[in-house]
């Protein structure tokens, strides 16, 4: 697709180079330490299979010298066995990543892509970590992977260190993928606009990866397609650490594209996230709004609403808006 043809809705629905990467396992695993019940990874997959998704995030590739595995699921540290364990040989069309954060990833697990049922690896880093980041991320395409590249917390980072960022970042020809990822929820689409114009003069594919503090992960991700990101991270029912992600089931009914298939998803959500939003606590309230409009990590407004005062909506925000 050219921009300079349309970029409008109507046409980037039809956009075959728009892929959604479903993070509903790892992001969603934020919330209860990666520990869901036996059978829900493989609803997700099924549902993902199902539904014409283009890629699912099956957890974090993480040390286990760094994390437990007695306060952890499985999901944190996303084994091989584990995976086989769930999908077999994925014969399927759908495609498969992990997130490995830099500075907490093992590079011994990340096996060569061959003995992997594994398609991507997905490096989160800040921009300090720049450095220890690419060193996964060469390590993964030597090994056979995808490698995308997550940019974190790129809200709070000065501009001239994420120009100098981007311009390393170019020199790397191993990264596929460079996401624009709104940490904290903070952004509006004008800085998403400007995020993805400095983005673009590296000349990688783009990823998005919105939260939805201020209820603008859909609007934000929507904006970010029409103007030429190629790869949009969702979660089902909008699960993920506080405020949550994009929904699926929100991108899969705008991208009219006959690949997706709404339905599926719709029956995985009633049947199981549904029930879990009942007894878990993500998506937007106003604590999270709070975090996202002082541009601050939704950490505090997540100790809130597990505490005995998770509405003090005003106590709240006279404690973060107080110098």
């Amino acid at each position: 697709m050219s921009e300079q043809i349309d970029k409008s809705a109507g046409w980037v629905t039809f956009d075959p180079e728009l892929k959604i990467v479903d993070c509903t396992v790892r992001d969603g695993g934020l919330i209860n330490a990666h520990q869901f019940e036996n059978g829900f990874f493989k609803k997700v997959y099924d549902t993902c299979v199902e539904s014409g998704i283009d890629y699912m995030e099956v957890g974090y590739k993480a040390d286990k010298k760094l994390f437990s595995t007695k306060d952890n699921g499985p999901w944190k540290f996303s084994t091989e066995e584990d995976i086989r364990r769930e999908v077999g040989e994925n014969d399927s069309n759908l495609k498969l990543c992990v997130m490995a954060d830099a500075g907490r990833t093992n590079l011994d697990d990340l096996l060569p892509r061959k003995e992997s049922v594994l398609d991507m690896i997905r490096v989160a880093t800040y921009v300090h970590q720049l450095p220890a980041a690419l060193e996964i991320v060469k390590d993964a395409k030597q090994k056979g992977y995808e490698v995308a590249l997550n940019l974190m917390a790129v809200s709070t980072v000065p501009d001239f260190e994420l120009d100098h960022a981007l311009d390393v970042i170019k020199e790397v020809p191993e990264v596929d993928v460079l996401y624009v990822v709104d940490s904290y929820g903070s952004l509006y689409y004008e800085q998403i606009d400007d995020l993805i114009s400095r983005y673009k003069k590296t000349g990688k594919m783009l990823g998005i990866h919105a939260h939805n503090n201020q209820q603008l992960a859909y609007a934000n991700t929507i904006y970010a397609a029409i103007n030429g990101v190629k790869l949009l991270d969702t979660t089902m029912m909008g699960m993920g650490r506080g405020a949550g992600n994009c929904a699926t089931e929100l991108m899969v009914g705008f991208l009219k594209n006959p690949k997706f298939n709404l339905r599926p998803i719709l029956k995985f959500v009633q049947e199981t996230m549904l029930p879990m939003s009942q007894e878990m606590d993500w998506g937007y309230s106003v604590p999270y709004m709070v975090t996202g409009h002082y541009n601050e990590h939704p950490r505090s407004a997540i100790a809130l609403r597990g505490g005995d005062r998770k509405d003090d909506y005003l106590g709240f925000y006279d404690e973060i808006a107080s110098p």
